[in-house]
């Protein structure tokens, strides 16, 4: 029995994502939960489909245990909900 370590690759480069990883991913969700709830006010189809995108991919990009990006997929999913409902009673156009 050896006391060697299992992975050849040295601890700086098993850690996960980067600083720059991160701090991308957290700039897309920020503007992801702008663009959201922008949304309830003005064109909520035309920023909603990009606002989600946005958020799925700043959730893709940290991995998990991160707050922002799920933050920015649910507030996302819950004004897609409002936004409709709101263009709905309203008679808003929704384009």
């Amino acid at each position: 029995m050896s006391a060697e370590p299992f992975s050849d690759l040295p601890y700086e480069e098993r850690r996960g994502p980067s600083h720059t990883t991160e701090l991308v991913a957290g700039y897309l969700a920020s503007f992801s939960i702008f663009a959201s709830v922008i949304s309830l006010a003005w064109h909520p189809v035309r920023l909603l489909g990009p606002s989600l995108l946005l958020a799925l991919i700043s959730a893709a990009m940290t991995g998990r245990g991160k707050r922002l990006p799920l933050a920015a997929v649910m507030i996302g999913a819950l004004c897609f909900f409002l936004a409709m409902t709101i263009s709905v009673v309203t008679g808003r156009p929704l384009w």
